[in-house]
């Protein structure tokens, strides 16, 4: 069984505020597996990169500065996923080669973060309250397909007339709506995700 798992994670602005900001939103959005890590005395660590070059960066760094821990690289897809390993996406868009790890070490839940949050449209009604409007979200059963230009433009337009927080903002909601998402619901509107906290899940467990 492994005894740490670090998670080098791509996430929007360099400064440190924000970086705490997002890295408290996905420990919430990932308590299942904080939880699992902590029951089998694994250390968790998650690492937010900045940009998806400076995760990449980190992410090889790691590799050979913590030699006993599992580490994961966890960046946005960027573009659908056509019938390629995590890995071989990665190729072909950013010329990224693996650094001898295979797919259980990369992840590409999403095109965009965005595609997390409409995910649970409960939650974001429950977020925006008053003016929210659910007919401006598109509807897909799989939220890794919706186009990653479409996803921010449509959050912002459901949101724009909200009282209470008024149109999205990335860094100032993104992290608490990942607090407050149902984890169920995202996991199983995106394939990736549900990938994500199987296979965490399986390699934390005794006897793996």
């Amino acid at each position: 069984m492994v005894k740490e798992v670090r998670i080098y994670i791509e996430g929007r602005g360099d400064g440190k505020n924000t970086k705490q900001l997002l890295r408290q939103g996905f420990s919430s959005f990932f308590k299942e597996l904080v939880q699992v890590a902590r029951n089998n005395k694994i250390k968790w660590n998650l690492i937010v990169c900045g940009s998806r070059n400076n995760a990449f960066r980190d992410f090889k760094n790691a590799l050979s500065d913590y030699p006993n821990a599992f580490i994961i690289l966890l960046v946005d897809s960027e573009a659908p996923v056509v019938k390629q390993s995590p890995w071989e996406h990665l190729k072909s868009r950013d010329n990224w080669d693996s650094p001898g790890v295979d797919d259980s070490h990369c992840y590409l839940i999403i095109q965009a973060m965005e595609a997390l949050l409409i995910a649970d449209i409960d939650t974001l009604k429950r977020f925006y309250g008053q003016g929210f409007k659910e007919n401006a979200i598109p509807k897909h059963r799989n939220v890794e397909k919706i186009d990653k230009d479409l996803l921010e433009r449509s959050l912002k337009a459901a949101t724009r007339d909200t009282k209470s927080k008024g149109e999205y903002q990335k860094i100032q909601h993104a992290y608490q709506l990942l607090e407050m998402l149902d984890v169920g619901k995202v996991r199983e509107a995106s394939v990736g995700c549900d990938r994500m906290f199987a296979t965490l899940t399986e390699l934390m467990e005794p006897g793996n």
